[in-house]
C-alpha cells in the first residue's frame, strides 16, 4: 500500500550523501514536517481502527492522504465515508486540514464536507483542541469516533440534522440510511 520503507531509504541515502558531499541542493532537503509524518504514517499503519482505511494518491506525499471509514454500529452502519486529509507545511503546531467527501447527514459534518472536531481546531475553549503533542492517529481515531461515542447533538455544526434527530430519531435513521444508499456505498 505504501512505499513507506523506500522514503525511509531515499531519506537515509540523502543524509549520507549530504553527509558525503556536503550538498546544499535544496531537493534533497527533507522538513521537519515530512521527518514527523514518516514517524507518524508507520504508527498510523500499525494501530487504524479496523473500520479505517488509509490511501495515499500520490505514495511520495505522506502529507495528503485520503481515509475511508465504514462504521461497524450505529446509525451509519453500512456506509463508507470518504475523507480528504491535507497536512500543512507548520505541522504540528498547527492541525491537519480535513473534508468529508462523501455525502452525509451527520450533525457535526456539514453536508458541503466541512467537520467539527474539537481536536481539529486550532484554538479551543474547553482545551481539547490541536495541540503539537497530537499526532494523524489521533486525527484517524477522532474521526472514526465521530460515528459513534462522539457523536454530538449538543454542539452541531448540521443544525438542521441535530434538531431532526431531536424531533424525530426513527425519521432522522431513515433520513441517514437514504444518505448512506445514495451516496455512501
Amino acid at each position: 500500500m505504501l512505499t513507506l520503507a523506500s522514503k525511509l531509504k531515499r531519506e537515509e541515502g540523502v543524509r549520507a550523501g549530504r553527509t558525503l558531499a556536503r550538498s546544499n541542493d535544496a531537493s534533497h532537503r527533507v522538513s521537519i514536517r515530512d521527518r514527523l509524518l514518516i514517524k507518524e504514517v508507520a504508527e498510523l499503519e500499525a494501530n487504524l481502527p479496523n473500520t479505517c482505511k488509509v490511501t495515499f494518491p500520490d505514495e511520495n506525499k505522506l502529507c495528503h492522504f485520503h481515509l475511508a471509514i465504514s462504521p461497524d454500529e450505529g446509525y451509519y452502519l453500512g456506509g463508507k465515508f470518504q475523507f480528504e486529509i491535507e497536512v500543512p507545511e507548520a505541522y504540528n503546531m498547527v492541525p491537519p486540514k480535513v473534508k468529508c467527501l462523501t455525502r452525509i447527514w451527520h450533525p457535526n459534518i456539514a453536508e458541503t464536507g466541512e467537520i467539527c472536531l474539537s481536536l481539529l481546531r486550532e484554538h479551543s475553549i474547553d482545551g481539547t483542541g490541536w495541540a503539537p503533542t497530537r499526532t494523524l492517529k489521533d486525527v484517524v481515531w477522532g474521526l472514526n469516533s465521530l460515528f459513534t461515542d462522539l457523536l454530538n447533538f449538543d454542539d452541531p455544526l448540521n443544525i438542521d440534522a441535530a434538531e431532526h434527530h431531536l424531533r424525530d430519531k426513527e425519521d432522522f435513521r431513515n433520513k441517514v440510511q437514504d444518505f448512506i444508499k445514495n451516496y455512501a456505498r
